[in-house]
């Protein structure tokens, strides 16, 4: 059987430029050349718009949005450096993942028309301005805030729908993040009201011909499976959507871990491993 072609559609968080990771954008980038990468997404987190949408460590180190839209002006020079240093051995994107919370349909356009990224990851990790990812408390408080976990899923889907209308993102990030807390997911991942709510944005995506990340971290943290979940896997065969591996790396340590146990698991369910690459804006004449 034929080797997998190393690659990461959502990858690259660095300490350098993300206040939950580790190690600098050249060594990462450096690591994914050492371990054969042929192409990568570094996809780093938009600045925060508000203090209040600021993750608790950015807020209690005295960062601010100031700070973090100058640092990310830094990081996209620093990609574009890397780009042109290592382009021999390795393509990269200068990408960024994106949020959606209130105002992002207007502030994420004025960050594309600034930085000009090669494309967007399309992520919620806010319900109701609450950032379900950050712990198993904040996620209680999301759930709490939408009526309960089911209803919060329901909130997810419907965040995620209007992202993908508004903002057509080349990657859509973690289809089922809102699973990060849930013990009971595989059972909740079942209920007819969540099933459609999924299934109308799996067919959107289809319609928009989008790449769906099929993200690894889960992994790193513990977790059974990758993001996106087995019986959601189905469905997306179903629809042919393409799906392309995301180590979602957030340091040399994390550089493409899980890589083969991903690329396995989507050759088994019968999906494409020749993995297709971004659309760019420049591509797409954005």
């Amino acid at each position: 059987m034929a080797p997998f072609t190393r690659v990461s559609v959502h990858g690259g968080h660095s300490g350098q430029f993300c206040d939950h990771a580790s190690d600098s954008l050249e060594e990462i980038v450096c690591s994914y050349i050492d371990k054969g990468f042929a192409w990568v997404g570094i996809t780093e987190h938009m600045p925060g718009l508000s203090e209040q949408l600021l993750e608790p460590n950015q807020r209690e180190a005295g960062l601010t949005p100031e700070f973090l839209i100058q640092r990310f002006g830094r990081y996209m020079a620093e990609c574009r450096r890397l780009q042109r240093k290592y382009k021999a051995r390795i393509r990269l994107f200068a990408a960024m993942e994106i949020e959606t919370y209130a105002n992002y349909d207007t502030f994420v356009p004025m960050l594309i028309e600034r930085f000009r990224p090669d494309y967007i990851v399309g992520s919620v990790h806010f319900v109701n301005g609450i950032n379900f990812d950050y712990s198993a408390e904040f996620y209680r408080q999301a759930a709490a805030s939408a009526g309960g976990i089911d209803e919060m899923y329901c909130c997810y889907f419907d965040l995620q729908y209007d992202m993908i209308r508004r903002l057509n993102p080349a990657v859509v990030g973690h289809f089922d993040l809102i699973r990060i807390f849930d013990d009971d997911y595989m059972e909740r991942l079942k209920q007819p009201g969540i099933v459609a709510k999924m299934r109308r944005n799996l067919e959107l995506i289809r319609s928009r011909d989008l790449i769906l990340d099929y993200n690894l971290r889960s992994l790193h943290k513990g977790a059974s499976e990758p993001y996106i979940s087995a019986s959601i896997l189905e469905m997306v065969r179903e629809y042919s959507i393409k799906i392309v591996p995301g180590d979602d790396s957030h340091g040399v340590s994390t550089v493409g871990n899980y890589f083969d146990q991903g690329a396995s698991i989507l050759r088994r369910h019968g999906f494409s491993t020749d993995w297709p690459q971004p659309v760019c804006f420049a591509e797409a004449g954005e």
